[in-house]
């Protein structure tokens, strides 16, 4: 039997709407991957020791509070410098031009809102091999 992909389900920032994050980590669970979520509030920091602790394939952010992409930079800087390879993924309210200069920083999917959980799963399995 293979192991399930694990992903990491974080909340960075000031944001306090978790909802959604609740939900796609419940629809990838369902969907037979393991999901570490780390609850509201996260620094950057946090996010990526987490991922480093949890030995973790995939990271999810979910972010609503109109800071995704100073947050998903921090981010993306940290796993560089600590240089840990892992995909990333942003689920929110991110506007267009913002969904395109995250994925042009190397975002691998940007989710929003009404986006269905089986094309989650699915853009997540893709990303994950």
């Amino acid at each position: 039997m293979q192991t399930p992909h694990r992903v990491l389900i974080a909340k960075p920032g000031l944001d306090g709407h978790d909802r959604g994050a609740k939900v796609v980590a419940r629809a990838l669970r369902d969907a037979g991957f393991e999901v570490i979520y780390t609850g509201l509030h996260q620094t950057p920091q946090m996010v990526v020791e987490a991922a480093i602790q949890e030995d973790v394939d995939i990271i999810g952010l979910s972010i609503l509070s109109g800071a995704h992409v100073p947050l998903v930079t921090a981010i993306q800087e940290l796993l560089k410098a600590k240089k840990v390879k892992k995909p990333v993924f942003v689920g929110g309210i991110i506007p267009p031009d913002d969904a395109k200069l995250l994925k042009t920083q190397g975002v691998a999917a940007v989710f929003g809102p009404g986006t269905s959980m089986t094309d989650i799963v699915s853009e997540i399995r893709r990303v994950v091999g």
